[in-house]
């Protein structure tokens, strides 16, 4: 663990403070705090920390309570109802790389979106998708929701699996029935579930990558460009290493800021009820 996880991360800290690129012949160069100068001034960086936000409050929400819908849909028990369960988790092991090249060519101006909605007669010309700087960055968390759809499903099914049913025969006898079931009994009992899709769907979309690299590569015009992807274009295409360990390094306290709002969160909700 040490080898693999702290030492890689303790060098990637020390890189941040050094200026240093793909030359083994020389020793990293002692720059102090300037690589954090010129992060501040760092138009692309804001604007890809943007984008990462963008996605972060877009994607969240969707993932954390439309799974739980469908899961409460596939936990009924009706017949063949197993079908709708695998068809929903289908995407989650189907190879990012193969989705989202499947998804850019539904994108694709010829595409099936854009012939479907001219045939609907909705739109007159095709919609750039991947390439129109407005829409890119959301086709682009289209993909993610799709696939993350069926990953949180599971999850939320493992908890409302464990709900006695007793729970909700109580629940009609005091009128609660239908929907208002899910909201007095499923809910409250699904908080620790609802916080652990939380956390795991906001750092995943902090660190988006394979979507923007298969789809987008960035553009147009840095408008999908996440600050992973900035991070991956710094080490191994500009080869500015120390650079990109200090993108990792701001990358890392977003993710750790984001955990601990999670965690406070969740000792409050524990308190309360």
């Amino acid at each position: 663990m040490s080898l693999t996880v702290f030492w890689p991360a303790i060098q990637a800290f020390y890189l941040s403070f050094t200026r240093f690129e793909y030359d083994l012949t020389q020793a990293p160069e002692w720059v102090g705090l300037a690589n954090f100068q010129q992060l501040a001034q760092d138009r692309v960086f804001w604007q890809t920390l943007g984008n990462s936000l963008v996605y972060l409050v877009g994607v969240v929400p969707i993932l954390v309570f439309m799974p739980l819908v469908l899961a409460i849909l596939v936990n009924q028990k009706l017949p063949g109802m197993h079908w709708f369960r695998t068809a929903y988790y289908t995407p989650v092991i189907i190879s990012m790389v193969v989705a989202g090249i499947a998804w850019r060519w539904l994108y694709a101006q010829e595409g099936l979106f854009n012939q479907l909605l001219q045939e609907l007669g909705w739109v007159q010309t095709a919609i750039p998708w991947l390439t129109s700087p407005q829409l890119a960055l959301f086709s682009v968390m289209a993909v993610t929701i799709w696939k993350g759809l069926g990953y949180y499903m599971v999850i939320y099914l493992a908890g409302l699996q464990g709900i006695s049913e007793d729970l909700y025969e109580a629940a009609a006898l005091d009128g609660s029935d239908g929907w208002r079931k899910h909201w007095d009994i499923t809910l409250p009992l699904m908080r620790p579930y609802l916080l652990l899709v939380g956390v795991i769907s906001a750092i995943s979309a902090t660190k988006v990558f394979e979507e923007v690299y298969v789809m987008t590569q960035g553009g147009p015009l840095n408008s999908s460009k996440t600050i992973v992807y900035y991070l991956y274009e710094k080490a191994f295409m500009d080869l500015e290493v120390s650079y990109a360990c200090t993108i990792g390094l701001v990358l890392f306290l977003v993710i750790f800021i984001l955990s601990l709002i999670n965690l406070k969160l969740s000792q409050g909700r524990a308190l309360i009820s």
